[in-house]
């Protein structure tokens, strides 16, 4: 299990390398990273049983968050920012993880292209945030059994 800055360095890193791929790639938000986690934290649940990271996911007023992302990007829109050698290593070592990368990986193909603002109301209809009081920690079983039936394509 790896912390959830991990992942949103992985994120970090993907967004600044489709940045400098593509001309019409938005820089990564704090709203749409929170997103991310949640989708990343759900489908490791539903396929690998177990947490991606260990923090506790809220259900918050714009959807799901992670308290201490929020905490280390307060008050900026962009987070992708430049690319240090750490964020590097933390991607490499999720990607390294045959289980997370599948998870992240998946998670980018399927969820990656939209907006913070498109997933915020995408969450927004789902049962793990619907069913949550609000400000209260989503409950782990809550997202692995709405997962495993809505999100994850069981082969």
């Amino acid at each position: 299990m790896k912390e959830a800055m991990k992942f949103v360095n992985w994120f970090r890193v993907h967004n600044n390398a489709d940045m400098k791929r593509y001309d019409f790639t938005e820089p990564l938000t704090q709203m749409k990273v929170m997103k991310l986690l949640y989708y990343v934290q759900g489908v490791s649940l539903a396929v690998n049983n177990e947490k991606a990271f260990p923090e506790d996911i809220l259900a918050w007023k714009y959807g799901p968050a992670v308290e201490e992302v929020h905490k280390k990007y307060i008050g900026r829109r962009n987070i992708t920012g430049t690319i240090s050698q750490k964020d590097l290593d933390d991607y490499h070592e999720i990607e390294d993880d045959p289980k997370l990368s599948a998870v992240v990986n998946a998670v980018q193909d399927s969820f990656g292209d939209k907006s913070a603002v498109e997933l915020m109301h995408q969450t927004h209809h789902e049962v793990p945030w619907l069913k949550t009081q609000q400000s209260n920690v989503i409950s782990t079983s809550l997202m692995k059994d709405f997962f495993l039936k809505e999100i994850v394509e069981v082969k």
